[in-house]
């Protein structure tokens, strides 16, 4: 870059707003090749976005720092968009019925098999301390994962990070998993998606199907509230 851009860009780096709004640009560009895809399963909205804003902060050697002073935003609405997912799911109240017993095994199922797997994996390859635990709730909604992190002595920084990695992975890969298993019930594929892949996994929920969203956003909470009440009680008992 010529001195000229360099000064502008060190005047606009300084403004708190440059860093949000760089942020939804990015998110923007990624959904919209994500629509000129067909909602292609790789195609993610937040995993291109995530691959511009890398490449913008190592173009212009902006530390991580400085980026979330600005774009800290984002990450506050996480809490009250979770929040929001009550609406859908409370529209689809009339489909739970005779679903209970179902969905409370697939939950406690979900929950320990992915505390379980993920620590029982990372300390058979080597992993230990704090960065173990920083496993634990991987699978959760961002909020209360770096919450659970905190609890448990791992790195909520970390944390965050495996967060998004696993909610990118579960909504790349779970409409072709589904596909390949043949399972075809929407409420089945949403509930999985948010219990494995929480907000990331069902926002790509809603993209596909209504009703996979409204129960992938049943799944992402209760998952929540349970790994919450899990995983000190299987970090105790596998590590």
């Amino acid at each position: 870059m010529t001195p000229e851009v360099i000064d502008i860009w060190s005047y606009l780096a300084r403004e708190p707003l440059l860093w949000l709004t760089v942020t939804l640009l990015a998110y923007l560009a990624g959904d919209g090749i994500s629509r000129a895809t067909g909602r292609a399963p790789l195609a993610n909205p937040v995993l291109i976005a995530m691959l511009l804003l890398a490449g913008l902060l190592q173009a212009t050697g902006t530390p991580y720092a400085d980026y979330f002073e600005g774009a800290q935003f984002v990450h506050f609405m996480l809490g009250p968009a979770t929040v929001a997912l009550a609406v859908p799911l409370h529209a689809a109240l009339p489909r739970l019925r005779g679903l209970v017993i179902p969905m409370l095994g697939a939950l406690v199922a979900g929950s320990v098999t992915a505390i379980a797997s993920a620590l029982l994996i990372a300390r058979a390859l080597g992993v230990e301390g704090a960065t173990l635990l920083s496993l634990a709730p991987k699978s959760t909604t961002a909020p209360v994962a770096i919450g659970i992190a905190e609890s448990l002595g791992g790195l909520p920084t970390l944390t965050a990070a495996l967060v998004i990695l696993t909610g990118i992975i579960g909504a790349v890969t779970v409409t072709p998993l589904m596909n390949a298993l043949r399972v075809r019930d929407w409420r089945a594929r949403g509930f999985a998606a948010g219990v494995a892949a929480h907000g990331i996994g069902t926002a790509r929920a809603f993209q596909v199907d209504a009703t996979a969203g409204a129960f992938s956003g049943l799944g992402m909470g209760l998952n929540a509230m349970l790994t919450a009440l899990l995983a000190p009680w299987l970090v105790a008992v596998l590590i």
